[in-house]
């Protein structure tokens, strides 16, 4: 079995220590279940979260749901189906994450006749947790104003 590591590009101008101090970070409320995290697929008001890493450098739901689908199914192909993704959409999202960062974040393997599949790696894992991390912050400090929000909702939008 042959391992396929993608090789990341460092970008001119990033931060190697990951920080995104100043960096915009755009938040949206939503009530999609299909665009809320898979862990959380529910008709709640939640946060729909994109940090902008450096100039067209973004991290949000769906390149973290590909990674907690990798992380959970062992597959890129089954990530995206997941997702309603092309194969193809998938595999792009998997080579752009591997060069966003100093190391790659999937590993895969090659298919063949023990059947080929994906994991995340240590850095992998890392980015994951920050953006996890981030977005539950972010839906706590929100929190009571998206009662708000949903308490003016009309009985139709609920």
């Amino acid at each position: 079995m042959e391992h396929i590591a993608f090789r990341p590009r460092v970008r001119a101008g990033t931060e190697p220590d990951g920080d995104i101090a100043g960096r915009a970070i755009m938040l949206r409320t939503t009530t999609n279940a299909m665009t809320a995290p898979m862990t959380e697929r529910k008709s709640r008001p939640s946060i729909h979260l994109r940090a902008m890493l450096a100039p067209g450098i973004a991290l949000g739901p769906g390149k973290a749901d590909l990674l907690e689908g990798i992380r959970e199914t062992g597959s890129i192909a089954a990530a995206g189906r997941r997702m309603q993704m092309s194969y193809k959409r998938a595999w792009q999202l998997a080579e752009e994450l591997n060069r966003m960062f100093l190391e790659p974040l999937i590993e895969a393997t090659k298919g063949g006749t023990g059947g080929g599949g994906a994991r995340l790696t240590r850095m992998g894992g890392r980015v994951l947790a920050c953006y996890a991390r981030m977005r539950t912050n972010a839906l706590a400090a929100a929190a009571n104003d998206l009662s708000a929000l949903r308490r003016y909702l009309s009985a139709h939008s609920r």
